[in-house]
């Protein structure tokens, strides 16, 4: 336990470096003060590289590294489809549904919910997402990050949120999204090497020294059915992860609710110089996807073996951590570290923006770009405070926090999606519909939870989705059409993309096909 001085040393070079970064790409011209494009949208200026790595590293935080590392643990390898298919949703979203969303001009997913509906599904989408965002997200990113800081070096769980939260808000509260977005490029630099040199070296010690591939055919040969990615039913944990439903059930509707409708992964691409830079950025990250399961997933499965008497899975990933040696145990507890802040400040910049331009600046208009700024600054310390004290009630019960996720955002997820398809490709949906399809997933996957605890959520999600999208179309052709001024004409909307963008999603769907192939 605990971290070494030279491991100190490196993690306080990773400290200073990233708040010195922030400043310096934060600092604004000589008589230029920040209005609501540059902190909430990084003055619409971010480039393809910067796009793909923010979304990687808002993406894979403490509930992917700590949750999924411990979901390795306790399932195996098929928890990897969140991420390969992952992958495959964003490219989807990329050439589709991105080029509605910035031909709109939008700020916000409920921005664009008032332009394709009406203001009261703004504010109900509002409302829901900031719930979300502060009780579910940022108290998950919170708690198991001061989890593996508490692991890791015996600093208690308060202090490790409090430090958690400072920081990210010490290099994103002043610049807003542009020092967050061009900062998760340290990030997920640090992110990726450090998580790389975990997993070659907790494989090397199960080789005994004979390195990663013997390492890994060792724990292949030890536990075979911890590299299943397609579950049968047989499989205890069949529920979590239903079968042939990663590929063509459930999993694709909550990949299009995270990848395309999530506020505080779609605003980097709403933020992008142009729309070729926004899709070359999506299909970078996609292909950084294929990576994480190496660095998130297969530490917990070499757990398994190195230490097979954990008391919970999601301790699989620090303990991991704790057998490296000096140095290089400074240098991964930095990757952890800095996964966790990156999400953390995506996360609130997010909040803010949403609260912001689709609450505050509605019931007080007119207001100075200046003020608004400063509103959506104190939303973010507010915002992280809440969450600091709901975060041990919430979650000190759950044993795997990336599940924790995913039972309470499978609640609204279904409905989500429905509003947003048929927000974008048919102009026949109504308001009505789209809030009976909000109203519906909530209480239709309650029933589910609560009538049918055993059935799979993933299941539970396509099933509900299904009906969801019945009733929001019975309903919209029940009502009187209704012309929306401002909603796309798909008929009118070019969806063609570059060759160099068709080529790489060809070579990425052939990788994953590759990758289902081997470990079916």
């Amino acid at each position: 336990m605990g971290l070494a001085n030279l491991d100190i040393a490196v993690f306080i070079v990773y400290v200073v470096g990233l708040i010195g970064l922030a400043s310096w790409v934060s600092r604004e011209k000589e008589g230029h003060t920040k209005n609501t494009e540059d902190y909430f949208l990084a003055s619409k200026s971010l480039p393809w590289w910067a796009i793909g790595a923010s979304l990687i590293a808002a993406n894979i935080s403490a509930e992917q590294i700590i949750g999924m590392s411990g979901s390795g643990y306790a399932l195996g390898l098929g928890i990897a489809s969140y991420e390969w298919m992952g992958g495959l949703g964003l490219i989807i979203v990329a050439k589709y549904m991105l080029p509605i969303f910035l031909k709109q001009k939008i700020y916000t997913m409920p921005q664009y919910l008032e332009q394709r509906y009406n203001h009261s599904v703004r504010m109900i989408m509002a409302t829901f997402w900031l719930a979300l965002y502060v009780f579910v997200n940022l108290t998950s990113i919170l708690w198991l990050g001061a989890l593996a800081i508490n692991t890791i070096t015996g600093i208690s769980m308060t202090y490790g949120m409090i430090f958690l939260g400072v920081f990210a808000l010490s290099y994103s509260l002043y610049g807003g999204l542009k020092a967050v977005a061009f900062t998760d490029i340290i990030q997920v630099v640090l992110l990726i090497f450090g998580g790389l040199f975990l997993s070659y070296l907790t494989l090397d010690m199960i080789s005994n020294g004979q390195g990663f591939w013997q390492g890994a055919q060792i724990l292949t040969d030890q536990f075979p059915e911890k590299f299943d990615m397609i579950l049968s039913e047989d499989n205890p944990y069949y529920k979590d992860l239903p079968g042939i439903s990663v590929l063509i059930g459930g999993m694709w509707v909550m990949n299009f609710s995270y990848w395309g409708f999530n506020q505080y992964i779609i605003q980097r691409a709403l933020a992008a110089k142009s729309i070729q830079e926004a899709q070359k950025g999506m299909n970078f990250a996609a292909f950084l996807k294929l990576l994480m399961p190496i660095i998130v997933v297969l530490p917990g499965i070499a757990a398994v073996t190195l230490a097979p008497d954990l008391e919970r899975p999601d301790q699989a990933y620090p303990t991991m951590m704790n057998l490296m040696p000096v140095g290089l145990k400074g240098l991964i507890f930095a990757a952890l570290v800095a996964a966790v802040v990156s999400s953390l400040a995506s996360m609130i910049n997010s909040i803010s923006t949403i609260f912001t331009m689709d609450m505050y600046s509605h019931y007080k208009p007119d207001r100075s770009q200046s003020h608004y700024v400063m509103i959506g600054r104190m939303v973010s310390i507010s915002a992280l405070i809440i969450a600091m004290i709901v975060a041990q009630p919430l979650l000190s019960s759950f044993d795997q926090g990336f599940k924790f996720i995913q039972d309470f955002t499978g609640f609204f997820t279904p409905g989500i999606v429905v509003i947003f398809v048929l927000g974008l490709f048919w102009k026949r949906a109504t308001a009505n519909g789209a809030i009976v399809a909000a109203l519906g997933s909530f209480l239709l996957s309650c029933a589910f939870y609560y009538l049918l605890p055993d059935y799979p959520f993933m299941d539970r999600v396509g099933v509900v989705f299904v009906i969801c999208l019945v009733l929001a179309i019975v309903i919209s052709l029940m009502g009187k059409p209704v012309d929306h001024p401002q909603a796309v004409d798909v008929r009118d909307m070019d969806f063609s993309t570059s060759k160099s963008f068709n080529i790489q999603a060809l070579i990425f769907f052939l990788i994953l096909v590759a990758f289902y192939a081997t470990w079916w």
